[in-house]
């Protein structure tokens, strides 16, 4: 028997209950909430349903996957697609993914992997001394401080920027996959990174024990390579050592025998990088007023090599965004860029869409929320970063989008995605694109003092 209560049987006047004087959830009001939901036919229709099974199923937009395909008016990819696994590595990936395509093309090879281990390896290292100096920077505030606390909360995850890549590339090249192949750690990373956290914290506090005590920054820098001796041996055991020379010879697609003899990483990268990496710039979409449109910002302690470039984007309004990664694809290049992933997405079927899931009529209320509310709110921020390796031009505009992703050929389309156009300004947040593709007003502000935002801020999240 139901004990539900209904509308037949009120306890009170459930139009005219009032809120509690004191905040709580009154016994009046729940039996008005109660009641309600009883009373309308929709809601427990759909209770039914996603009691039984996933919400998205349930709310899936039939009529998006049925006018969707992957089939696009420019199409740049013909390899297989990269998987980072259980690491946060993505926008190495991404970047790599964007680096690999002209060096297949060189060396006339059908598949191409440049090594993702490679560059973890020294973005851990590198990243370690940009925690300790930042650490030894703040040594003089307290900590519970709120810049010493979030930088002792996440010292060294995967994540990353297009600038750190770039760091790591110019300070210590590139190596193909063979060199250096996946490790069980490279390839799930969380139980390395709990034990370099482990490390890094002690060496924290022995760092600030020293400040706090009077010993000078020598003393302090001096004891900080002791501590990153010890990162990098723990490197060494999970992830290999890296090459600092190799003997590179292949055979084509051709079947054709090539052999470039020994080199450096450092001279690999200036020999297989074709595109002009000092001529990117990092454009993002940032609707906030902290960050004005045609402004250079940056956020603080965000970075991973002491002495390279920082981060630094540079503010554009998303239809320009969106202008200049379709110009480039179309001109044969493919597009670096990071997005707010998660959000109305199908993984099965490789499908972003801005209306993808029907949450709005399955739970008889909105969420739409404008983009800048949604940064201010916590509900947005850049969580993923891949490549965009196509585009459906329709009348001059973008229909939608091909995206190759890192997470192995098991998903969407043997590892590529579909991006209806209405997602794009919705859940698109960053691309890496040459200077020479901005307006030469914005060109000109790329060499602006940029506005610092705080190590918490949002558009800091993908290196997080």
């Amino acid at each position: 028997m139901s004990t539900s209560p209904t509308l037949a049987e009120p306890k009170a006047d459930l139009a005219t209950a009032q809120p509690a004087a004191g905040g709580e959830i009154s016994a009046e009001t729940l039996q008005r909430f109660g009641a309600e939901f009883g009373a309308e036919p929709a809601y427990r229709i759909a209770q039914n349903a996603v009691t039984q099974t996933t919400v998205d199923d349930v709310a899936l937009n039939r009529s998006v996957v049925t006018s969707t395909d992957h089939t696009f008016s420019h199409l740049l990819d013909d390899w297989e697609v990269t998987n980072q696994k259980k690491s946060g590595r993505c926008w190495m990936f991404a970047g790599l993914n964007l680096f690999r395509v002209g060096a297949m093309k060189k060396m006339n090879l059908k598949e191409f992997e440049l090594s993702q281990n490679y560059t973890l390896f020294w973005d851990k290292l590198e990243r370690a001394n940009f925690f300790l100096e930042a650490i030894i920077e703040t040594a003089d505030k307290p900590v519970d401080d709120r810049t010493v606390a979030f930088l002792l909360e996440r010292p060294l995850d995967d994540g990353g920027q297009w600038n750190m890549f770039i760091n790591i590339i110019k300070k210590h090249g590139l190596v193909p996959k063979a060199f250096m192949p996946e490790t069980e750690s490279s390839s799930n990373t969380r139980q390395m990174n709990n034990i370099l956290l482990a490390t890094l914290r002690k060496g924290a506090k022995k760092l600030r024990d020293l400040r706090a005590s009077g010993a000078p920054i020598e003393a302090a820098r001096a004891a900080k390579l002791e501590i990153l001796k010890v990162v990098h041996r723990i490197l060494c055991i999970h992830l290999g050592t890296p090459p600092d020379r190799f003997d590179w010879q292949w055979n084509d697609k051709d079947k054709n025998f090539h052999r470039d003899g020994e080199m450096t990483p450092q001279q690999f990268a200036q020999r297989y990088i074709e595109l002009p990496i000092d001529e990117y710039v990092c454009l993002v979409h940032d609707p906030r007023e902290t960050s004005p449109i045609g402004r250079t910002f940056t956020v603080q302690h965000l970075g991973n090599v002491v002495g390279g470039e920082i981060v630094k984007y540079l503010n554009v309004e998303i239809d320009l965004m969106r202008d200049i990664v379709m110009r480039t694809i179309m001109d044969g290049e493919p597009v670096w860029f990071g997005c707010d992933v998660g959000k109305m997405m199908r993984r099965d079927l490789g499908i972003w869409d801005a209306n993808l899931y029907e949450f709005d009529n399955l739970y008889g209320t909105t969420f739409a929320v404008e983009k800048e509310a949604r940064l201010n709110y916590h509900q947005t921020l850049m969580t993923h970063a891949m490549l965009f390796t196509g585009v459906d031009v329709v009348d001059s505009r973008p229909r939608r989008w091909r995206v190759e992703n890192s997470w192995g050929d098991e998903i969407g389309k043997k590892g590529f995605f579909v991006m209806n156009d209405s997602w794009f300004g919705e859940h698109m947040f960053e691309i890496a694109a040459r200077k020479s593709a901005l307006p030469a007003d914005l060109q000109e502000a790329v060499d602006l003092e940029p506005i610092v935002l705080p190590p918490w801020d949002p558009m800091g999240s993908l290196a997080r």
